[in-house]
């Protein structure tokens, strides 16, 4: 179908088509080539550590955004749901002698139970109550972690096999680049089209005034149990991989800051659609790699700056993101990519 200027459809499935137009069809062949040839052929080992950092936390993220952005459930204890796939995987490798291939769905099963129990209260309370439950749910796992004796080590930490896959170990960046980038792929396929099915426009339903979507039908109860089970499922396929890509995990690791920085970063990329919590992940570790090259450059400027201070910048520069785009571009990153994409779809006729 020829598309001089602009996009003319001539049915629903035309419409609704995850890929709409050839254009984009080259784009996407560019894009997977760039990730699965071009960059880990010339990339260091550096930049490859980067972009694994960054496709565990887009599967994080896109959980959350399940949760948060298309359902409307506040929670600041997403990182406590990643505790749980980390520390899980981390048992069942350690103890237990699991291969990784076993310790991610077990993970996965283990931190969607989880969601599933922290969602339950969704049934009386809503809203602010919410957040405050996924915040009590945070530091009781924190609680068992640090009391789970021989089991979880505490605070000293408890290591994880890295990935075997036929019998060779997944030890270097590059090797598990081409683990994690796949996985994330997939996880990323799986929330864009859940969120075009009935559960999708449900959860949206849900979000925008739950009291009239009930009136038309749906089940209220069952479509916040179900975002909370299927955010915790990403959480626990992320903090699995986490855990087996760092070989090492320790309470440290999952701070309730972390929360509250995936809320932010969610508003940065852009809340409610798929390519804003990519975006929202690539800031969250783009911006933590800018702090590292920028402290030192800090602290040589204003010697008389402590190290607790320099470091506190990171604290500043997330915070000072966060309020500018509430401020100049409340829907974040994605709202600005798709007014590209449209100056593109109509040139060259800007009106």
């Amino acid at each position: 179908m020829k598309r001089p200027c602009g996009t003319f459809d001539e049915s629903y499935a035309q419409d609704l088509a995850c890929v709409r137009t050839p254009f984009r069809w080259t784009m996407l062949v560019v894009l997977f080539a760039l990730l699965f040839g071009g960059i880990p052929l010339v990339a260091s080992d550096y930049f490859l550590g980067v972009m694994n950092l960054i496709g565990i936390t887009v599967i994080a993220m896109l959980g959350l955004n399940i949760l948060t952005g298309y359902c409307g459930q506040i929670s600041i204890g997403h990182a406590a749901f990643i505790a749980v796939g980390a520390y899980t995987s981390a048992i069942l490798s350690e103890h237990l002698g699991w291969p990784f291939w076993a310790t991610l769905p077990s993970a996965m099963f283990v931190s969607g139970l989880m969601g599933l129990i922290v969602g339950l209260p969704s049934l009386r309370i809503k809203g602010f109550y919410i957040a405050i439950s996924t915040l009590a749910f945070h530091y009781i796992i924190i609680w068992v972690i640090l009391h789970g004796g021989d089991l979880t080590k505490g605070v000293w930490g408890l290591s994880c096999d890295f990935p075997k896959l036929f019998g060779m170990e997944l030890d270097t960046e590059m090797e598990m680049y081409f683990l994690i980038m796949p996985i994330a792929v997939l996880g990323t396929a799986g929330a864009f089209n859940l969120t075009r099915t009935k559960f999708g426009r449900a959860f949206i339903a849900v979000r925008d005034n739950d009291i009239a979507a009930e009136f038309m039908g749906y089940n209220i109860f069952k479509l916040k149990a179900l975002a909370f089970i299927i955010s915790s499922l990403y959480a626990g396929a992320a903090g699995s991989l986490l855990a087996h890509y760092l070989g090492m995990i320790t309470i440290e690791q999952f701070p309730l800051i972390d929360s509250i920085w995936y809320l932010g970063m969610l508003i940065v990329g852009g809340m409610g659609s798929i390519t804003g919590a990519i975006f929202g992940a690539f800031a969250f570790r783009l911006l933590a790699q800018l702090v590292i090259y920028i402290t030192p450059l800090i602290g040589q400027v204003i010697p008389a700056v402590s190290v607790s201070g320099v470091a506190g910048f990171t604290q500043m520069l997330f915070g000072t993101v966060i309020i500018l785009f509430l401020v100049l571009e409340p829907r974040g990153l994605n709202h600005r990519w798709q007014i590209i994409l449209s100056s593109f779809r109509i040139w060259p006729f800007p009106y």
